[in-house]
């Protein structure tokens, strides 16, 4: 297994997909984990498997789900936090007028003021130290827009924006922040967000597995990178969306949602 110069690492999500991948790669090498998600069985079957594991089962579209991580993310009586990753986060799929306006508010709140509160709270634990990691997970939809997924895209465009500029405020000060930007994962993210059917039409070649994501988001955030894609695939679509014309962009990403 990889090693890992953290000390103690956080990850929200931890219950399934991406993060629990990036938990179990941790606790394998050894680093200390705060896992934190909704699902509190899911979180005491994987606390099982590792030693030095606690747990915080947290809403994190709730303000009070939020303020119990920012609480432990500063927390000093305890072993102190050196990586926060925050994975947390879902989708909504349909037509914007169609779509449960309830769920779409407690999707920005989890993908964006969620995560930003628990970037803020990470960021001013670590300053005083002069060292500390932070890993956004994002998504290759952050880099055009997403009809028919448009609150998920516009919510991962802020996600990697935001990722990108504390990673340019911070340099010099020994804190690391990148974002990750996975494309098509195989994990219950198209099940929850309702895009089982897009997803059917998405050829093999173009699915990543989530071992190998959390393993490529780990080895970047160690290394300071601002961004990882995975995948020479999705290197290729990103590239080629900062590119191309938007109104090339919009009219792509719409077409296999016209399909349905």
């Amino acid at each position: 297994m990889a090693k890992y110069p953290f000390t103690c690492a956080l990850v929200t999500g931890a219950s399934s997909g991406i993060g629990q991948e990036i938990a179990v790669q941790l606790g394998m090498s050894g680093v200390p984990l705060v896992l934190v998600a909704r699902r509190a069985d899911r979180l005491e079957a994987l606390a099982a498997r590792f030693k030095n594991v606690e747990v915080i089962v947290a809403d994190l579209s709730t303000s009070d789900g939020v303020a119990q991580v920012e609480a432990r993310i500063v927390d000093s009586s305890k072993i102190p936090i050196d990586l926060v990753v925050n994975n947390a986060g879902f989708g909504s799929s349909g037509l914007m007028h169609e779509i449960d306006l309830e769920r779409l508010s407690r999707e920005i709140g989890v993908n964006v003021l969620a995560l930003t509160r628990l970037s803020h709270a990470a960021i001013k634990a670590m300053v005083p130290n002069g060292r500390g990691y932070l890993l956004n997970v994002s998504s290759v939809a952050s880099f055009q827009p997403g009809p028919r997924a448009a609150v998920y895209s516009a919510t991962k465009a802020y996600v990697t924006s935001f990722t990108e500029a504390l990673h340019e405020e911070l340099r010099g000060t020994g804190i690391r922040v990148t974002a990750l930007c996975p494309g098509f994962t195989r994990t219950e993210f198209s099940e929850v967000s309702g895009t089982n059917s897009i997803s059917s039409q998405v050829p093999n070649f173009a699915w990543l597995e989530a071992t190998d994501v959390a393993r490529e988001g780990l080895r970047a955030v160690t290394r300071g990178k601002a961004l990882c894609i995975p995948g020479a695939l999705y290197k290729g679509v990103s590239a080629s969306s900062n590119s191309s014309p938007r109104i090339l962009g919009r009219r792509i990403t719409s077409l296999p949602s016209r399909r349905n």
